[in-house]
């Protein structure tokens, strides 16, 4: 039997704020929590009603948005068993990056090892001042297996991305939004409300145009400028047909604000 509400999920005005929920265990990731993510994940990329979503982690005076994998379990994990969790969460988080809808990381706490790759497959990160956090797994004599040695170098530059994992070094909030990790960086009692506003501002733009825009943007990223202009080119014909770019056009024209559909 698994942990019962070990994910929190809230719909407020089109955002679904996602909170993982094993304060006690400071929010690490089990096989349990895996799947039940990845099943809200599921929900969430084909409910029209969530338009953005943020994630963060319970606290619950343990100061934690998640210290990546639950050694405890992994621990009693054959060779076989630790090859699939590793595979389930990267494919996770993979997910996460790929969610046709925004997400931001509201990292209210230490965000180690799997706890920062999935931050980094957030769209936008913000942080509690008093954040820390890190790729620590060579001092395991792993390596981050999650998506970590490909994201933060892309996130953060290569030699930056290098000097900490080699030294599975530990970071500030302040130290992140210096290398262009966080965005912003907030009082932990603004943090939420923060992330929210954002939110809020995101959610009231396009659905389709949302998710366009997420697309082209990830994956011109990775080609050449001629390929990713064509991505955008054929990212944007998708937005034509629609009925939020009529809405959009009539509601500049009456001057007032548009209410948009994902049609």
């Amino acid at each position: 039997m698994g942990e019962e509400n070990i994910l929190l999920t809230e719909l407020k005005d089109g955002v679904m704020i996602v909170t993982i929920n094993r304060p006690d265990a400071l929010n690490c990731f089990n096989m349990d929590l895996l799947k039940r993510f990845g099943e809200v994940l599921s929900e969430i990329a084909f409910d029209p009603r969530v338009k953005v979503v943020v994630v963060t982690g319970s606290t619950d005076g343990k100061n934690a948005f998640s210290t990546g994998a639950d050694l405890k379990e992994r621990a009693g994990m054959t060779p076989d068993q630790v090859r699939l969790y590793i595979q389930t969460i990267r494919n996770l988080f993979t997910s996460v990056e790929e969610l046709p809808k925004p997400v931001i990381a509201a990292v209210n706490g230490y965000a180690f090892g799997g706890g920062l790759e999935l931050a980094l497959a957030c769209d936008i990160r913000l942080a509690a001042s008093t954040a820390i956090v890190g790729l620590t797994e060579t001092s395991l004599a792993v390596i981050p297996g999650a998506g970590g040695t490909q994201r933060l170098p892309r996130v953060v530059g290569i030699a930056r991305a290098k000097e900490m994992i080699y030294r599975a070094r530990r970071i500030t909030a302040r130290e992140g939004l210096e290398y262009g990790l966080f965005l912003e960086v907030l009082e932990p009692d603004r943090l939420i409300d923060r992330a929210l506003e954002m939110a809020g501002e995101i959610a009231q733009n396009g659905p389709v145009a949302l998710a366009q825009a997420k697309y082209a943007i990830n994956k011109g990223i990775e080609v050449s400028l001629p390929v990713g202009l064509a991505i955008e080119s054929n990212a944007y014909a998708v937005t034509i047909p629609t009925k939020d770019r009529i809405e959009g056009l009539t509601a500049f024209r009456e001057k007032r604000k548009p209410v948009y559909t994902g049609e």
